[in-house]
């Protein structure tokens, strides 16, 4: 599956499913991930719960509904493989728009690198 067409041409919600080092989960709305030229998802994360738990336990399950009727989406199974915080870089990745004091108060970002472990589709085991 082409991922960065899909993400690139299909709307919808996504969450973000991390784990402490305990097991104790966490489940978060996240944006569309981008996607790096050698197939690594990116994802522009605050440092709150979902990077705290990533930092213990590097795997995480990012599951994307499309909008619309019906439930169609998919569902990816990633391993944390780096983390990035040049302010140039999360500038030039940020889609969404906040006047820079609305930034600032909401803390530092930083952009986290996957490696897609298996894509799945939104229900069912079928893998694409």
């Amino acid at each position: 599956m082409n991922l960065k067409a899909y993400f690139s041409e299909t709307n919808g919600v996504g969450i973000l499913s991390t784990a402490d080092a305990e097991g104790r989960v966490d489940a978060a709305i996240y944006a569309r991930p981008q996607l790096t030229e050698d197939g690594k998802i990116a994802l522009i994360m605050r440092d709150r719960l979902s990077r705290k738990n990533l930092q213990e336990n590097p795997y995480a399950a990012y599951l994307y509904m499309e909008a619309g009727p019906g439930y169609s989406g998919v569902r990816l199974y990633l391993k944390k493989v780096a983390e990035d915080s040049d302010p140039e870089l999360i500038a030039r990745m940020t889609r969404r728009s906040l006047s820079p004091e609305e930034d600032r108060a909401k803390g530092p970002k930083f952009i986290t690198y996957f490696k897609v472990e298996k894509v799945l589709k939104l229900i069912g085991s079928e893998e694409l």
